[in-house]
């Protein structure tokens, strides 16, 4: 087998690209699992034969209908999608953003969220060769209004992003200083698009949903992946028609498998045992905060999602401690300044539960 010609590498491939890493997905195996913020609840077992037998008919033979008109329907009167507002899906919510920096990578073009957050607004405006603009959040994680506004002023962003609740911190960040900015996005300082993403909804119960009718330039991201879904990669965006039939022109054809297609309206007919399982982890959630509280020196940060923040007197020490009692975190302590000494944790069954805030509390002692 001929070598690869490293110069060819270099001419190639950017100069931005070659220097970054890839995402990093660790190996779980034989582990606690609670580092991605998954749903640890599978469906029934009488709803898993009868999904199976659902998939046993699909006709993996044919390509997937391109408008996915029986989902997007489903989706909206599930969801709760205003009247008169569309939606447009995704292979997971992450397609979704590389689509919206793809229509809108004008030359000059500049991406805008506050930071920390989540990773993919900034890697997907790279990767379409927009420039990302990520505004410091106040040391306790809420919004800094004044700081968004200033930026906005100043660098005129095509796209601003707000995530509801954030990751990785698991606030919600103020409704008004967030309608200031969708507002302020309207011009005349700046001209913008707003786009809430709400991964974490059925773990908030607050959205932004409902006011979409409100705003001529706000769109709506959300996923299924948090709801307990995350296996078949399902996001949408929900907005005014106009928007997404410009972002439709760049979404890649078929981008909606057959199965993802199937399993979604599966599941969306029994959408009242998901809303059972997100009630159960919001409950837990209450649990395990008290739990990482009640540990000398840890401070556990508000969440309206399925995760917890907390920060620890040496974060580094933690995650391995905890790694060798097999249970697997996020450390996010070196993401970002605002995160020093900070670990992130999925909430889980109550039996997985126990078990992390056994191991979180040995992890602590000298």
């Amino acid at each position: 087998m001929s070598a690869v010609d490293a110069s060819l590498i270099e001419r190639i491939i950017r100069d931005d690209v070659r220097a970054m890493g890839a995402y990093h997905v660790p190996d779980s195996h034989g582990l606690v699992k609670l580092d991605a913020m998954e749903n640890p609840y599978r469906l029934p077992p009488e709803l898993r034969a009868e999904l199976a037998a659902r998939l046993g008919e699909v006709a993996l033979n044919r390509y997937p209908v391109p408008s996915s008109e029986a989902l997007r329907a489903k989706l909206k009167a599930v969801m709760q999608v205003p009247a008169g507002m569309e939606v447009l899906l995704g292979n997971g919510s992450d397609e979704i953003i590389s689509m919206l920096a793809l229509a809108a990578a004008r030359p000059g073009a500049k991406v805008m969220a506050p930071v920390p957050g989540f990773v993919m607004y900034a890697m997907s405006a790279q990767f379409a060769g927009l420039q990302f603009v990520g505004v410091p959040l106040r040391a306790d994680f809420t919004l800094d209004r004044e700081a968004m506004l200033a930026a906005m002023a100043e660098h005129q962003p095509a796209i601003v992003y707000l995530a509801y609740p954030n990751n990785p911190t698991g606030n919600l960040f103020d409704a008004v200083d967030m309608e200031a900015i969708v507002r302020a996005a309207q011009g005349p300082a700046c001209r913008s698009l707003v786009v809430v993403d709400e991964a974490y909804q059925p773990f908030a119960q607050e959205s932004w949903m409902p006011r979409l009718t409100e705003f001529g330039n706000l769109l709506v991201m959300r996923t299924v992946s948090k709801l307990g879904l995350a296996g078949i990669r399902l996001g949408y965006v929900a907005g005014d028609p106009q928007w997404l039939a410009q972002l439709d022109k760049v979404r890649p054809p078929y981008n909606v498998n057959v199965l993802t297609e199937a399993t979604a309206l599966f599941a969306l007919e029994h959408v009242a045992v998901l809303d059972e399982q997100a009630a159960q982890l919001r409950a837990e959630r209450t649990r395990v905060a008290q739990g990482m509280a009640a540990c000398a020196g840890v401070t556990v940060f508000p969440s309206a999602a399925n995760f917890l923040l907390a920060r620890v007197p040496d974060a580094a020490q933690a995650f391995d401690r905890l790694l060798a009692r097999k249970v697997l975190i996020k450390n996010v302590s070196k993401m970002h300044p605002l995160l020093a000494n900070c670990l992130r944790v999925t909430v889980s069954t109550p039996e997985e539960n126990a078990q992390f805030l056994e191991a979180f509390a040995a992890s602590l002692q000298d």
